[in-house]
């Protein structure tokens, strides 16, 4: 018998070293060093964007938010400093000549810029870091000034004022809140966002583990649904292994994984709307996503047998669509919610724009560490 159990655990430990080496072995040109050093040095030389307007903006953005957050991650896990310094250089006028581009805090979408400054602390352990971004975690569950009925409705059920059922909300709260619990140590942080994702999973989910992009939109959005897999993922990574939300993340995660599966393309893009056919193959969701199963397979919430492939499968696609230049193409525009399928598939189709760029930071990170 002890034979028998011995020869199984075995099994199973080549097979997921097996499946994880998949991630780990690349063509020329594939490996998430060479991606992430390009992608962050031209993240680096791209002045602060505006959506595609020519104009600069009038605060930091989340798109850049995200990208910058990614950067800083791939700096730290393949330990360029070189790297690291340049991206704490872009962040230092924040605290004077650029000051006026610190959001407000107001919005998830403007929220979300706390996890840079977070991160930066995780890293240097430096404490005006810490002062910039941790109101940015806290104000999302301090009831605001001029307070909406809706606002104290969601407060008193233990959400953050900012819910909206948006699935994109469940990538703006969870990574300032999870970098807020790296940050600090202090559980509340993480505990109060996974019990917002919980909620969320709870009111939005479909059956088929896909997620509309708001409840009265019944599309698929590709990206929509990447920022659900992506809040997932960033809480798993951080959250303990002892909190009564985990097992629930874990299935609603597991229950969309199962379902993205299906909808890989063979070139092993995820499209626009992510159940049909003829929509166009999207790259900011198609990095979400590989994220996510990158994620799940090396941290063994996936079975790496079956989802490696697919993990693989989406990298080496998502990187042909870099250019020379370190932008990625076929970036769907920012986009509001709407009632109608034909907006969706009518969306410019981008090159350069950083919601390409951040996901696929995301991948190389996850696939160096």
């Amino acid at each position: 018998m002890y034979k028998l159990v011995f020869s199984l655990l075995l099994f199973v430990s080549v097979t997921t070293l097996q499946a994880q080496q998949q991630l780990k072995k690349f063509p020329k040109g594939f490996s998430a060093k060479d991606v992430g050093d390009k992608v962050t040095k031209r993240f680096i030389a791209t002045p602060h964007t505006n959506f595609g307007s020519p104009k600069p903006p009038g605060d930091i953005t989340y798109p850049e938010v995200c990208a910058w957050l990614g950067a800083l991650r791939f700096a730290a896990v393949t330990k360029n400093s070189e790297l690291t310094q340049q991206l704490r250089n872009r962040f230092e006028p924040m605290f004077t000549t650029e000051q006026k581009l610190v959001p407000k805090k107001d919005h998830v979408d403007h929220n979300v810029f706390g996890t840079v400054p977070l991160q930066l602390y995780v890293q240097t352990k430096e404490p005006r870091y810490l002062d910039m971004g941790k109101p940015f975690a806290d104000s999302q569950w301090d009831l605001p000034q001029a307070p909406k009925e809706s606002h104290e409705k969601w407060l008193l059920m233990g959400m953050s004022w900012q819910t909206r059922l948006w699935i994109d909300d469940m990538f703006m709260i969870t990574a300032v809140q999870s970098q807020a619990y790296l940050a600090t140590g202090n559980r509340k942080y993480i505990d109060r966002a996974a019990k917002e994702m919980v909620m969320y999973l709870d009111s939005i989910q479909r059956p088929n583990g896909l997620f509309y992009h708001a409840p009265d939109v019944p599309y698929f959005w590709g990206r929509g649904n990447g920022w659900m897999a992506a809040g997932m993922t960033e809480l798993l990574r951080s959250l303990p292994d002892d909190s009564e939300y985990r097992s629930r993340i874990l299935e609603g995660y597991r229950t969309m994984m199962a379902s993205l599966k299906q909808y890989q393309s063979p070139e092993g893009m995820w499209r626009q709307l992510i159940n049909e056919p003829s929509s166009w193959p999207e790259s900011s969701c198609t990095g979400m996503f590989a994220y996510a199963m990158i994620s799940g397979v090396k941290k063994g919430w996936l079975d790496g047998k079956e989802y490696g492939p697919v993990a693989r499968k989406a990298w080496l696609a998502l990187v042909s669509y870099i250019n020379e230049d370190g932008d990625v193409r076929d970036v769907c525009e920012g986009t509001n919610k709407k009632n109608d399928k034909q907006y969706y598939l009518d969306r410019k189709r981008l090159t350069g724009d950083l919601h390409g760029q951040a996901p696929l930071l995301w991948c190389a990170t996850a696939l160096a560490e």
